[in-house]
């Protein structure tokens, strides 16, 4: 339903109490909800960096960095890892890297699926990838754009909260080359505000007055964008003067009607502000103390403002406001008594709208409590008086629920033509009523019938005469376009394989489309924003949805199916008009006295006196011609404009005497109407008569304020004409509005282009360009937001989702199911990339799909045409024709409001969406190949074919399409996914699919309504602009629909001066909503004999006369007009079929007498009679005569044989449905340049040969419009030389207009059945045609003589006589070539005209370089042949080659061989693959695990996948236990189950808890709602009520009109106790069928049950701590009112366990302190682990921690410290050694780096073993670090035995971990320790006595040890005593040869060098620290 409209409080409609659905209520200070990024095992590895600090906005916890807090933003290239500001920012650096380092950082994404991060993050190829927390869009996306890092850490850093607030701000922070790409032009003047960050502005007292004296408009728009008033308003105290100036100033500015969404966007500000909540109550309250009487008189004036105020608010946010007022309404009355008690006199009017007011919030407060208002959604109209009816100014415009679901007939007057209306509000009431019932009937009427045929099988066939349907529709995904939120729809297209779209009326802009999901119940409107036919042929359409509509948006997701109707009614016109008409004041509508009265004595204008002079000279094709008859004439060029005498004469003005009286009307009438029938020049008059006007504008302009012409127009084409006309004599000073110009001339004039223009972007006034830099950065930035998600939720749709993205909506052990179900090769190997998905859902390549795979054709029922592969060959091009849908969509489209994108815009998004899409999808349904249904060549076993790949793409399609999706109870008690039948599976990922579609639906809704708000203010402000263009006009000419979507504008602008074109095809409303009350001269142009204004309705146009035009009335009524007489187009012969017959007295003008005959024809004008029955269209109601589409065409292409230029013919048709048969038989080739129009779109128009098709030839002898004389004129008066002219004229005979036109062919000789042709070049010859096949006769356009003329190449002309190049310079020889091509004598085989090529004739020859025989064409050399033999050569494996013998061998062998792998087990593999294995690569073992383990499951891992059983995959066992919230634990095989991960659902009515399930929740504070007329809650709302039940029944009537069945003060039960009786009185509780049976229907699941029952079993109180459940679906009751006693005890029993599970406070406290002590102590592990160190010390700061969460960190902790102590002991073991140790140290990494909730005893013994293993082999290498001359054979065979068992692959058993244990007790014993060949103690004791600090130890090449004395720096070289190798050095500097020994002393550099002169030694430093 419409809501009111702006600027107006009107009445409720009749079918909703007093409130109606509105969706633009929504503002742009909407604070950005910040997406949380959850304390969830996914999110668990993400860290900070050092130097960050984590805030919160909004809940959610967002990382930034430490620096960024003080710097500005333009230092964004000095910052490491900054958030992200903008998002032009974000898109262009963060599409490269910057390397400072070796580190790379980047800009992170915002929040989206981080377990794709998880899964797709890790691929950096060397070093360590470190991961960063990741904000929104997925990091995939980054690696698609090839960001692989090579070398180095790759940091990521965070982005920052895209907060409401934050917004505004980063508004004003724009940078250069931001520029919002609405507007791309800088301000002028060195003031380039979309440049300048905008200052903070104070609003002080003297800022506020000046506003007062300014225009609401100004106000509003001021205040809305600045950012001072939100710091005014959150003041908690002001003074009263300062705060009643506000008042007023807030007054004023709501106030405003053209600026509606700024008065939203303030009242927003003023809803959340300190203003409404502290300072408004306690001014309020003040006054009943006010000792002042002065003071106190003046109170009632601010309470008026402030009562106005409330009004505002609770109008604009219905939801929201009411309890923001509360307190304000609750002080109100009673200062008013007070006020009123002390004799201050209370006005009856703010009486009156308090008493509204409270009555509002009242009725409100009634609805909340119900549940029916939940949101802002719904403006508040006041609730209607008791008038006897409805009048039209209150009627909503859209289709009310009862005028769909009851067929109401409306009330309606006809429109009276032959005499006047009795008042002024009776015309308008009756041309409202017929405007709106034009547009409803057919959508009320096709719905009605709909919904009586929904049981009816053949619907999907079934035709509605007034509607258009389209099955299964779904809104796919939201768009931005300039003028807000648009939404790509897809419909089935499968029934309208017929339609033909370029011609067809369906979903053409601007149409009423209405969907429903529900058989109507609730309906959503939209009009189609834009239309392209290429993707109407897809099943795509873009819908516009209505105010109300777009708040019922918000749930939607793109699986919703809706039915979709369509009204082909241009809806925005109607719109537009009838809210003009209801605006329209009666006394400010001019012209009364002639359009409604009808009096016939028209006025002069009033601008004109007696004495008014114009000057006529510029009309005068000379000013010195007029000497002659007007002596003195130099002088005499201005005359007396009133006195005809002094006019100069139609010679001089080259006017002729119907054309001079018509421009004399046109002057001196302030009401002129001219009739000009086809021909006679009325363009050429009208331009005269702008002429004129324009050269004496002093006359009618007033000097204070400048006022244009207006010329209004129904079509674009004769806007553009008369706009071209005036453009010759004025060169500025237009502008036009309307459609898409074709004139390249206009095109500067068009209100895009003027806003350009610098100067006026200077001139406009400063807060409006303020306001323009605000808004549009507003739109940009929520525009980027929203177009990521948009992406991704189109690509949903448009294949299957690759499974990593999807791990967020399922669940774990369904996850471990999908991963593990699959044991093939292709998965085994790293190299190929494929999706486990497709292969679950049967679309894969293993044995396992194959059979699938080619069975998929079964599964799809489809057509056979959709099966049949696409026809191969190019059709020939055809002519273009105007298509009428483009015609019609051309006048609808208002240039700039046109959503279509630029190409390169629409090609660059398109490739986004390719580009994500190719990331997201597994498999694409479009655009490219995908790589999984077609394995790369080397590792594919076999390929698919396209036929296969088509077939799988359509069982894709199938089942996406369909509805049904598994439910989440059965989804819980699936366990192994591979075992479920195809059909489940589809069910299921259709259930995923739907969950991500909701998560990023419910993410990108606020950017939605961010974009939505700041668009229709763009939009208001554009009007502003718009309006500041066209006061400065001398002209403005608009299209109808232009002019009524200005209307608007049109008041303020005020045009004095209206000419209307094309008068007689508008209707009347149209004309009357475009004048404006300062009207004082209407001029209207036209013809009612030509065509009349069109209506949807029928009976509309004909029994209410609603196609008669205001022109046609007045002509009825005898009011006075002109018309034009003498005709300068037809020669006579065609004149002469218009009058008499149409024109009395229509005259030829002489220049029409000198026309020549036309070439080829025997007569100039010529009608051919037929019988050929014409066809029905299928599509639509039109119809085609494909005999006379043959004869035409032939006609056409045998005049173009005469020389006649394309552009000289036009061929007209009467019906659209010919123009599709024409185009189908016209190839471009042939008749490029050839009009082709149906008539109705050719009024106006002209050409000199006319081929006229008239189409209806029927036994029933129906000719439809064919009888309407206006058509027969159109039709019969647009040729000027030649008319032709095809029918079935025997039936059109019985028409009297005909039967007189054909009278006079038959008594000219201009009809018969055949048309006489004759030759030039031979004249005597005569040809009669009468069919197609008879211009078989003179093929070429002359005769059936032949030509005989001999051409240059020796042959003769082939072709018949032809009348074109005559000299055949043009001719190409077709006779065969028969050249000699080759030394085997093979000929040309192409036409003589066409050049040689090389012989191409197959012979046999034998390949030189494989000697097989092949069939070669004879010119390729044999060598240059590709043999197809098969090869038979030996690969080097021994394998033979499978390529073709002319191919090099395949590198790749595929043939399969049995390995033994690291691991024992015998595998299965591509023979290439062993040669890889030899190089290193690892094969993983795919061998089942199958170990029992610690908690009695089998294990479900492979070999590799439980790393050969050192770790073994966690046990994914389901848990199946309920947990005391009354969910099933979603953790598989735990011994305790952890706490609730799933999102809290406990909610009231106020609120709902955000909070994970397990977490305590906040109790709510709020009031307790449970109240009715007889008892009433007291406590708060967590509190148990106060209140007993009430059991009086209700009093209310449900919609059906009987009474409810439930109780007072609870919301009614959905059914009727009458109508649902045998649903409701079914036995459940035994009292069901009870006389007085009341009833309770439970909110959480809508079932209903009898109270008596349920009462007692909710008050049945058992012994298990759990909600009360409903007792059949067992749905948890939360919200129900009647038993919320019960439900908050239940819920405080359950959130003391809750408490339990978490732990003591004080407890988890002291643990928190002691870990985080233990880990600040720990530097090991913060210096070889950072990022595990400050995961951890994050953990350790999260508030919500629980006992299990602490011992889960404890866990951590210890581990994290062994790894760091091993990592930190690498320098003791061999450099050689530590690669290998590193590794196995970065597995265990990896398993501990795993999100889990905790750790289970299998995984915390997996982990103690491999550490322990690992802390043997580094005991084992240190000690055999550096001793290798002194290990003996004995040793060596020890160690080695050793060795082996601590890197065997398998887990570590007691008896070897006892075997280690000994051997490294007798290798200590035997080895020295140190490596040095002494022990530790001797090499302690020689580091003291020598007495060096460290540094100062080397060692010679043979590494014989040896100390250098003083600062440790080499001054001199030597001998080693040892083995006589140079030791030491020069100049501070060790010889090359010698390195430091760190042995010794541990020093990592030596004491002099350049590292220790500009670092202390790490340690030294820590000791210092």
């Amino acid at each position: 339903m419409e809501g009111p409209r702006d600027g107006e409080r009107g009445h409720a409609d009749h079918w909703d109490v007093c409130f109606i659905q509105k969706g633009r209520n929504r503002t742009n200070n909407v604070s950005g909800q910040a997406v949380q990024l959850e304390e969830s095992p996914q999110a668990s590895n993400y860290t900070l960096l050092l130097g960050q600090r984590e805030e919160r906005f909004g809940g959610g916890a967002w990382r930034v960095p430490q620096s960024i807090k003080s710097k500005p933003r333009n230092q964004g290239l000095q910052a490491n890892s900054r958030a992200t500001g903008h998002w032009n920012e974000q898109k262009n650096e963060g599409r490269r890297m910057r390397h400072q380092g070796g580190q790379a950082h980047e800009r992170a994404r915002g929040p989206w699926n981080e377990q794709e991060n998880e899964n797709k993050g890790r691929r950096y190829q060397s070093g360590t990838a470190q991961k960063r927390a990741r904000g929104s869009w997925n990091v995939q996306e980054n690696e698609s754009r090839g960001r692989m890092y090579q070398g180095g850490q790759a940091w990521e850093g965070a982005r920052e909260p895209r907060n409401g607030q934050e917004n505004e701000g980063r508004v004003r922070r724009m940078q250069s080359g931001e520029n919002p790409h609405f507007y791309q032009n800088p301000t002028p003047g060195g003031a380039n505000l979309s440049e300048q960050p905008q200052q903070v502005k104070r609003i002080g007292y003297k800022f506020l007055e000046s506003l007062l004296q300014k225009d609401p408009s100004e106000v509003v728009i001021t205040l809305a964008s600045s950012l001072g008033l939100k710091e005014l308003l959150s003041q908690t105290a002001m003074k009263p003067n300062l705060l009643q100036l506000v008042c007023q100033v807030l007054q004023k500015a709501c106030s405003s009607r053209m600026d509606r969404q700024s008065v939203q966007q303030l009242l927003g500000l003023v809803r959340e502000s300190n203003f409404l909540k502290i300072c408004l109550p306690q001014y309020v309250s003040d006054m009943i103390t006010e000792a002042v009487p002065a003071v106190r008189q003046k109170y009632p004036v601010h309470i008026h403002n402030i009562v106005l105020l409330l009004q505002d608010l609770i109008s604009v946010f219905p939801a929201s406001s009411v309890q923001k007022i509360s307190m304000l309404l609750t002080v109100l009355p009673t200062s008013l008594n007070a006020l009123r008690a002390s004799g201050v006199e209370i006005t009856e009017e703010t009486e009156k709208n308090l008493n509204k007011v409270q009555m509002l919030v009242q009725h409100l407060q009634e609805k909340k409590r119900e549940g029916t208002l939940r949101a802002d959604n719904c403006t508040l109209m006041q609730p209607w008086t008791d008038s006897q009816e409805e009048t039209y100014r209150t009627m909503t415009i859209y289709p009310t629920y009862n005028e769909l679901h009851h067929d109401e007939k409306p009330f309606l007057r006809p429109n009276i033509v032959s005499g006047r209306y009795e008042s002024t509000s009776i015309y308008l009431d009756t041309h409202f009523r017929l405007l709106r019932e034009d547009f409803i009937r057919p959508l009320r009427e096709g719905i009605f019938e709909l919904l009586q045929s929904f049981e009816d099988k053949g619907l999907r066939k079934k035709k509605f005469n007034d509607i258009k349907i389209y099955f299964d529709t779904r809104i796919i995904t939201p768009l931005c376009s300039p003028t807000g939120i648009v939404y790509k729809v897809q419909f089935d297209i499968k029934p309208l394989k017929f339609v033909r779209w370029q011609n067809s009326k369906r979903l053409l802009y601007g149409s009423l489309i209405c969907m429903s999901k529900d058989h109507f119940e609730t309906c959503l409107f939209a009009t189609v924003s834009n239309r392209d036919n290429a993707d109407l042929a897809n099943g795509i359409v873009q819908l516009c949805f209505t105010a109300q509509s777009q708040a019922l948006l918000a749930g939607v997701q793109p699986s919703d199916s809706f039915l979709m109707v369509e009204t082909a009614a241009y809806f925005e016109a109607y719109r537009h008009v009838l809210e003009g008409l209801q605006e329209i004041q009666e006394e400010d509508m001019p012209f009364q006295k002639y359009i409604v009265e009808c009096d016939t004595q028209v006025k002069n204008p009033t601008y004109l006196t007696v004495d008014t002079a114009y000057d006529f000279a510029p009309l005068m094709e000379n000013p010195l011609f007029d000497e002659n008859t007007h002596p003195g004439g130099l002088r005499r060029r201005s005359v007396h404009v009133l006195d005809p005498k002094q006019w100069p004469s139609m010679e001089t003005l080259r006017l002729d005497e119907s054309q001079m009286q018509a421009l004399s009307l046109a002057l001196t009438k302030e009401l002129a109407v001219i009739q000009g029938p086809p021909g006679t020049g009325k363009t050429y008059v009208g331009l005269k008569i702008v002429q004129a006007l324009l050269t004496n504008k002093d006359v009618w302009q007033n000097t204070g304020q400048k006022s244009p012409i207006l010329i209004v127009c129904y079509t674009n084409r004769a806007l553009d004409q008369f706009l071209e006309g005036i453009y010759t004599f004025q060169k500025h000073g237009m502008v036009r509005v309307g459609g898409r110009s074709s004139s390249e001339v206009l095109k500067q004039f068009t209100l895009s282009e003027l806003r350009k223009n610098c100067n006026f972007r200077y001139n406009l006034p400063m807060h409006l360009r303020r306001a323009y830099v605000n808004i549009t950065s507003e739109m940009k930035q929520a525009e980027q937001e929203l177009y990521e998600g948009a992406k991704r939720l189109e690509c949903t749709t448009s294949g299957v989702l690759r499974e990593c993205h999807l791990k967020a909506c399922i669940a774990p052990q369904h996850w471990d199911s999908l991963m593990n179900g699959l044991d093939y090769e292709e998965f085994c190997y790293s190299g190929t990339q494929h999706s486990k998905i497709l292969e679950w859902l049967g679309l894969g390549v293993t044995l396992f799909t194959r059979n699938a795979a080619q069975n998929i054709g079964a599964e799809n029922p489809g057509s056979p045409q959709e099966r049949e592969e696409e026809c191969e060959g190019k059709a020939e091009e055809l002519l273009e024709i105007p298509e009428e849908a483009d015609l019609i969509q051309a006048d609808r489209v208002i240039e700039h409001e046109e959503a279509v994108k630029p190409q390169g815009r629409k090609e660059e998004d398109h490739r986004a969406v390719q580009e994500l899409a190719s990331v997201l999808l597994a498999m694409k349904l479009e655009g490219q190949e995908e790589e999984t249904a077609q394995p790369q060549q080397k590792t594919a076993q076999w390929e698919t074919t396209a036929a296969q790949r088509k077939k799988m793409k359509q069982k894709v399609k199938f089942e996406l399409r369909k509805l049904s999706t598994m439910t989440e109870l059965e989804a819980r008690a699936i366990q192994d996914l591979w075992q479920l039948d195809l059909s489940s599976r589809w069910r299921l990922y259709r259930l995923w699919l739907q969950t991500y579609q909701g998560s990023i639906r419910q993410r990108i809704l606020q950017h939605e309504q961010q974009y939505q708000a700041a668009a229709e203010r763009l939009t208001e402000l554009r009007l502003q602009e718009d309006l500041c263009i066209l006061k400065e006009a001398q002209v403005v000419g608009m299209t109808t629909t232009g002019a009524a979507k200005y209307r608007h504008i049109l008041q303020k602008v005020e045009p004095r001066i209206v000419i209307v074109e094309e008068a007689a095809e508008v209707l009347e409303a149209h004309v009357i909503t475009t004048l404006s009350k300062a009207c004082q001269h209407l001029i209207l142009i036209g013809d009612h004999q030509q065509l009349c204004p069109s209506a949807n309705v029928y009976d509309l146009a004909k029994n209410f006369n609603l196609e008669v035009s205001l022109f046609e009335r007045l002509v009825k009524v005898n009011f006075p007009f002109v018309r034009l007489t003498y005709q300068h187009r037809m020669r006579p012969e065609i004149a002469q079929l218009l009058s008499p017959h149409i024109y009395q007295d229509l005259e030829n003008h002489p220049s029409v007498l000198k026309y020549e005959n036309i070439k080829g024809v025997v007569a100039n004008l010529f009608f051919v009679e037929h019988d050929f029955p014409e066809q029905e269209i299928q599509e639509g109601k039109s119809h085609q005569n494909s005999h006379e589409a043959q004869f035409v065409v032939e006609l056409c292409k045998y005049l173009l044989c005469q020389d006649y230029l394309p552009s000289q013919i036009t061929i007209l048709t009467t019906y659209t449905g010919q123009l599709f048969c024409l185009r189908e038989l016209m190839p471009a080739k042939t008749f490029a340049g050839v009009k082709v129009h149906v008539v109705d779109k050719y009024q106006g128009e002209e050409n000199d040969i006319i081929l006229l098709s008239l189409v209806r030839s029927n036994k029933e002898e129906r000719i439809g419009f064919l009888q309407i004389p206006n058509r027969i004129c159109v039709a019969l008066s647009r040729a000027k030389k030649g008319l032709y002219c095809i029918g079935n004229m025997r039936m059109l005979g019985k028409v009297p207009l005909w039967s007189k036109i054909i009278h006079t062919l038959r008594k000219k000789g201009h009809i018969g059945c055949s048309l006489p042709l004759c030759c030039q070049n031979h004249p005597e010859t005569r040809t009669l045609v009468s069919t197609a096949a008879d211009f078989s006769k003179v093929p070429e356009g002359g005769c059936s003589r032949p030509c005989e003329f001999r051409l240059s190449c020796g042959h003769v002309c082939m072709r018949a006589c032809h009348p074109y190049d005559t000299e055949h310079k043009e001719y190409q020889c077709l006779k065969p070539c028969q050249k000699v091509l080759c030394a085997d004598g093979h000929r040309c085989p192409r036409s003589c005209f066409e050049p040689c090529g090389p012989c191409m004739v197959i012979v046999e020859k034998t390949i030189s370089k494989c000697g097989h025989l092949h069939m070669v064409p004879c010119s390729t050399p044999d060598s240059e042949f590709l043999c197809q033999e098969p090869c038979q050569k030996k690969l080097n494996c021994g394998h033979t080659c499978n390529n073709f013998c002319g191919q090099e061998c395949t590198k790749w062998c595929p043939e399969l061989v049995t390995v033994t792998l690291k691991c024992g087990h015998n595998q299965k593999v591509k023979c290439w693959i062993t040669e890889e294995m030899k190089l290193g690569k690892p094969v993983e073992c795919k061998t089942k695990c199958s170990v029992t383990l610690e908690c009695g499951h089998v294990c479900s891992g492979s070999c590799h996948t439980c790393f050969e059983g050192r770790f073994h995959k966690p046990c994914n066992s389901p848990c199946k236990r309920f947990l005391v919230c009354s969910h099933k634990c979603q953790q598989p095989c735990v011994t305790e189950c952890p706490p609730c991960q799933l999102e809290c659902q406990n909610h009231c009515i106020h609120s709902r808890c955000k909070k994970k399930c397990g977490e305590r929740c906040f109790p709510c504070a709020e009031p307790c709602e449970w109240q009715c007329q007889h008892y009433q809650c007291t406590n708060l709302c967590s509190e148990p009520c106060n209140r007993p039940r009430c059991n009086v029944p209700c009093a209310k009537m449900l919609r059906c009109g009987h009474p409810c069945i439930g109780f007072c003060g609870e919301p009614c039960p959905k059914k009727c106790l009458i109508c649902d009786r045998e649903e409701l009185t079914q036995i459940f509780f035994g009292y069901e069928e009870d006389p007085g049976a009341r009833f309770v229907q439970l909110e959480d699941c809508g079932h209903i049950f009898e109270s008596q029952g349920l009462d007692h079993y909710m008050d049945d109180d058992g012994d298990i701590i759990k909600l009360k459940v409903c007792p059949i679906c067992q749905t948890p009751i939360r919200k129900n009112l009647r038993y919320g006693t019960i439900v908050k005890r239940r819920l405080d029993e359950i959130e003391k366990v809750k408490e339990k599970i978490q732990g003591p406070a004080q407890e988890i406290e002291s643990s928190r302190q002691r870990l985080q002590a233990a880990l600040t102590g720990n530097a090991v592990l913060q210096r070889n682990l950072p990022l595990e160190y400050l995961m951890l010390k994050n953990k350790l700061k999260t508030s919500a921690l629980s006992t299990t969460s602490i011992g889960l960190i404890q866990n951590q902790l210890n581990f994290y410290e062994r790894v760091a102590d091993l990592t930190n002991s690498m320098n003791k073991i061999d450099p050689s050694e530590r690669g290998g140790l590193r590794t196995r140290l970065h597995e265990v990494q990896e398993w501990l780096d795993k999100p889990r909730l905790s750790f289970t005893g299998q995984e915390l013994s997996d982990l103690q073993s491999e550490l322990q293993r690992l802390t043997y082999l580094v005991s084992l290498l240190a000690m055999c670090k550096g001793v290798g001359t002194m290990i003996t054979p004995a040793l060596a065979a020890e160690i080695a035995s050793t060795r082996q068992v601590l890197d065997r692959t398998q887990k570590l058993t007691e008896k070897e971990e006892a075997a280690v244990v000994a051997a490294l007790e007798r290798l200590s014993a035997a080895l020295p320790v140190s490596g040095l060949g002494i022990s530790e103690a001797e090499r302690v004791q020689i580091v003291s006595a020598v007495g060096c600090p460290r540094g100062h130890w080397f060692k010679c090449r043979n590494g014989h040890i040896y100390v250098i004395g003083e600062c440790g720096g080499a001054m001199e070289r030597s001998k080693c005593p040892e083995c006589q190798e140079v030791i030491g050095g020069t100049n501070h500097a060790l010889d090359s040869t010698n390195s430091l020994a760190p042995e010794m002393d541990g020093a990592t550099h030596a004491a002099w060098s350049e590292t220790a002169n500009n670092l202390l030694n790490f340690e030294d430093l820590h000791q210092l620290l």
